[in-house]
């Protein structure tokens, strides 16, 4: 029995869509068909060997689809055949016995997995994945509309609630990309004030139609004392790689504001210690979060609407989508 699946054969190489033979489940593992992996950055990763990962290798790390066969020594009432399942970042296989672990860090686990880096993802008909990365997908979801949430759902999400800022106050998010238009809807569907924060005005009345109250053009001079003049701002979620952003929003943050990195730069960002010091104010970067964290994410998106918009595309485009994930509005997904 074989199956179709868009693979990275070699270091640089574009995506080749082959006929693989369907996996079998290990044991603790499950086999799950494919009906839908989103498109992430991260899988620009995989092409160049950025993490290590051996070639080839089938990227994806935000599918949905149905378990299809368990392999020995899986919890049949948990994962029974048909269960409609996720796997994301979080690949699985924590060992429970290291100190992240005994923290409940399960993503920070020196064993665990990367879905599609150290085992073969989502871009195909069937993969196996550890039965602990297994995130349970709420009925009535739909597998494309809801993929994206294994990743950029999760990352913003988790990282918010984690900062543990009290509601009505007022927060933002900088970059309304990907993770950033989800992030508005988050954090308006929590109770909270939002400043969508970008570059221009083109985006200025979507991030209203999302939940943001109000929208700053950092292009323009004069924007920091603009955000100021809104409110005293407790946290300010950064979604978009530019590290010269940094220290402007550091100084857009209100006394005791915190500054949550999500996006990786390409080089170093500076910051002002007397600015650190004087507010209280704090930058941290957040790991996206394990496969408990995804269930609470799409458990919380299924209850308040928060809904990724995205682009589908067959395997055979999956070329495609990948390429212009940059110009995409906001996630491309691969539909089966």
């Amino acid at each position: 029995m074989s199956m179709k699946a868009a693979v990275f054969k070699e270091k640089n190489g574009k995506l080749e869509v082959v006929q693989m033979p369907i996996p079998e489940p290990q044991p603790g593992w499950v086999r799950i068909k494919v009906e839908a992996c989103g498109v992430c950055h991260s899988d620009f990763f995989v092409k160049y060997g950025g993490m290590g990962n051996k070639f080839p290798r089938v990227p994806g790390h935000e599918v949905i689809g149905k378990v299809d066969k368990l392999g020995q020594g899986v919890n049949n009432e948990e994962y029974g055949i048909g269960k409609m399942v996720g796997v994301g970042w979080f690949g699985g296989n924590h060992c429970g016995k290291c100190e992240d672990c005994k923290e409940n860090e399960w993503v920070h686990c020196k064993e665990s997995y990367v879905c599609g880096i150290h085992y073969d993802g989502g871009y195909a008909e069937y993969m196996t994945a550890p039965a602990d990365s297994l995130v349970p997908i709420p009925d009535c979801m739909d597998p494309v509309e809801s993929a994206p949430l294994l990743c950029a759902g999760v990352t913003v999400f988790n990282s918010f609630r984690n900062q543990k800022v009290k509601a009505p106050a007022l927060v933002g998010v900088q970059g309304i990309g990907g993770l950033g238009h989800l992030a508005i809807q988050f954090c308006k569907k929590m109770g909270f004030e939002v400043i969508a924060l970008s570059s221009g005005n083109s985006k200025e009345q979507l991030t209203k139609e999302l939940g943001a109250h109000y929208y700053v053009d950092t292009s323009k001079d004069g924007y920091i004392d603009k955000v100021k003049s809104i409110g005293s701002v407790k946290c300010i979620l950064v979604t978009a790689p530019f590290a010269s952003a940094v220290p402007g929003l550091l100084e857009c943050l209100g006394t005791n504001g915190k500054l949550v990195i999500l996006a990786a730069f390409n080089e170093p960002f500076n910051a002002s210690s007397i600015a650190m010091i004087g507010g209280s104010k704090s930058i941290i970067g957040w790991a996206s979060g394990d496969s408990r964290d995804s269930s609470d994410t799409f458990n919380f998106a299924r209850n308040n609407q928060v809904r990724p918009m995205v682009k589908s595309f067959t395997l055979e485009e999956a070329n495609e989508a990948l390429d212009g994930i940059n110009n995409a509005r906001f996630r491309n997904v691969i539909k089966m």
